[in-house]
């Protein structure tokens, strides 16, 4: 494992805390091997002292880089019907038995918990990531506003109505779910929320991924824990389209996890080629010592010639009357 910076004598618990990023694959079309994944890692980064644990996007129910679900422009096939139905299957409904298992954990090991998951609401799937407390309690959860490219295809749009700041005794998480980084208003939406821990799930392994978390915690002046997948060909599912038989070797996401200060300093990372935990601890003073010279929501913004307006209730597609 990966360690970072003893704690200084003298500080508090709510000006320091140590944070663990999760570097770990899912079990593709398998929730249960997957969430005894979560839970040993759960374990192991409390050990280490851990109480804020960041896991990857769509995490639980899977994340199916090189699948195509049999899709053309004008055509769908059966066998990507199937498919589909198959990854479905493996999506969790908000709330249900899996997201009590993982409340379980955050209680369990008295910690913060925020993790990718896929998402089903009636038929349609949504990549999520949610918030537990360490009382166990599903704190908040934000649905992804943008899929990326054939995403739009397996993946509905998240609205403005989940797009949470939460609240901790150590400062405001929020989070942005991997290309959803690139999106400025975005940004600008969660930076007036006061986010001072920016949680950062993905399954972007590129080097470039760096360059955005760094900008963004220089930006926001914020702290950034960026949590990829490593994903090899071993913890596929048969038959899965994107493993070619015979090639369990093969790495689908190569990882890249990362946590980053409020001045862009690395803290811890960035990791790639295995499954592993980065630690760091965190000296929440930063956020204001960085904020002096720049606040982007604040004295930096002017809102006499820039305003942005973001709507935060919910669209449902059918609303009954009484």
């Amino acid at each position: 494992m990966t360690d970072m910076k003893e704690k200084k004598n003298g500080d508090s618990p709510m000006e320091r805390i140590r944070t663990a990023v999760v570097q770990v694959g899912s079990c593709v079309f398998e929730t249960t091997r997957t969430l005894e994944k979560v839970g040993a890692s759960c374990e192991k980064a409390a050990k280490q002292g851990a109480k804020l644990v960041v896991f990857p996007e769509a995490l639980v129910g899977g994340y199916p880089k090189g699948a195509h679900f049999g899709a053309r422009v004008g055509s769908r096939s059966a066998e990507g019907r199937e498919d589909f139905r198959r990854y479905y299957a493996a999506a969790i409904s908000v709330p249900s038995d899996e997201t009590l298992i993982l409340g379980e954990l955050a209680l369990k090991h008295d910690i913060n918990i925020v993790i990718g998951v896929v998402e089903k609401d009636s038929a349609t799937l949504y990549c999520s990531v949610l918030f537990f407390g360490a009382d166990g309690k599903l704190r908040g959860k934000h649905r992804k506003i943008m899929p990326t490219a054939m995403e739009r295809l397996i993946w509905g749009f998240g609205d403005g109505s989940t797009m949470p700041a939460i609240r901790t005794e150590f400062g405001i998480l929020g989070a942005a779910i991997c290309w959803e980084n690139y999106m400025p208003l975005f940004r600008a939406a969660m930076y007036a929320k006061g986010v001072t821990i920016w949680c950062a799930p993905t399954v972007d392994d590129r080097e470039l991924w760096q360059a955005t978390m760094k900008h963004i915690a220089l930006e926001g002046r914020c702290f950034v824990l960026s949590a990829c997948q490593y994903l090899a060909g071993a913890d596929s599912a048969p038959k899965y389209e994107a493993i070619p038989e015979g090639s369990s070797e093969a790495v689908l996401i190569k990882g890249g996890s990362v946590i980053i200060s409020p001045f862009g300093e690395i803290l811890a990372g960035p990791l790639y080629g295995g499954e592993d935990i980065l630690f760091a601890d965190l000296d929440l003073k930063e956020v204001i010592r960085g904020k002096f010279d720049l606040d982007v929501a604040g004295h930096y913004s002017r809102p006499d010639i820039f305003s942005l307006s973001v709507d935060q209730r919910p669209k449902r597609p059918v609303e009954f009357l009484e």
